[in-house]
C-alpha cells in the first residue's frame, strides 16, 4: 500500500519563496556595473582675506593677512590673490576676520574707481582726532569750517560721502565723494579754518 506524502507546510513554502527573492536580487546588485564616479568639484579661486578684525588705517603686514579658496563666481571684483601684492597698504575701512580684500577697502586708486562722474575723492584732515573717529567709511558727513575770530561755522561740505577714515598723530584723515567745486571749497578752508564734522540725520 504506497504511503501518503504529507502536504507541505505553507509557512515552510513562504520561507523558500522569500530565501529565493533574496538570493535573486543579490545576484543582480553583485552583477550590476559599479556607479561611475562623482565629478570632483571644479578648483576654487585663492582670495587674500583679514586673518583677524583690522581697523580703518591699519598698516597691513603678513601677518594680517590670509587666503581663502572661493567658488570662481563667488570671488569679488578687485579681490587680490597674492598676500604678498597687499603688504604695507592701509585700510580705508574697518575689516572682519575672513573677509575677502578688495580694492575699494584700501587706501588708494580703488577708492576712486566706483565715483559716479562729476565727483572727485577730496581729502580733509580734522585735527580733533575724537571727532574724526565718528566717521567711517560708507558714513555722510556735513564739514563745517570755522575762520579765526568767526563766532559762526559754515558748512563747507553737506552729506559728503565718506570714501575712508584714517587717524595719525597729526589729526584724522577723511576721504569724501564730492564735486569739484566743493573740493576747491574744503582746500580753501583747510587753509585757514578749523574743520570739524557732524554726521546729519537720515534724508
Amino acid at each position: 500500500m504506497p504511503r501518503l506524502r504529507r502536504p507541505r507546510s505553507p509557512v515552510l513554502l513562504l520561507r523558500r519563496l522569500v530565501a529565493a527573492a533574496l538570493v535573486a536580487g543579490a545576484l543582480v546588485l553583485a552583477l550590476r556595473p559599479p556607479p561611475a564616479p562623482a565629478a570632483p568639484p571644479p578648483p576654487g579661486t585663492p582670495v587674500v582675506t583679514a586673518a583677524t578684525d583690522l581697523p580703518a588705517g591699519a598698516a597691513l603686514t603678513a601677518a594680517d593677512l590670509g587666503t581663502t579658496e572661493l567658488p570662481a563666481g563667488a570671488v569679488p571684483a578687485g579681490s587680490a590673490t597674492d598676500p604678498a601684492v597687499l603688504a604695507g597698504r592701509v585700510l580705508a575701512a574697518p575689516v572682519r576676520a575672513g573677509e575677502p580684500l578688495t580694492d575699494v577697502r584700501l587706501v588708494g586708486p580703488g577708492l576712486t574707481a566706483l565715483l559716479p562722474a562729476g565727483q572727485v575723492a577730496a581729502p580733509v584732515r580734522l585735527a580733533d582726532l575724537a571727532v574724526a573717529g565718528l566717521a567711517g567709511a560708507g558714513d555722510r558727513v556735513d564739514v563745517l569750517a570755522t575762520a579765526p575770530g568767526a563766532t559762526r561755522a559754515e558748512v563747507v561740505a553737506r552729506a559728503a560721502p565718506v570714501l575712508a577714515a584714517t587717524q595719525g598723530d597729526d589729526g584724522g584723515l577723511l576721504v569724501l565723494a564730492v564735486d569739484e567745486a566743493t573740493a576747491a571749497a574744503l582746500a580753501a578752508a583747510a587753509t585757514t579754518a578749523t574743520l570739524t564734522l557732524s554726521l546729519p540725520g537720515p534724508p
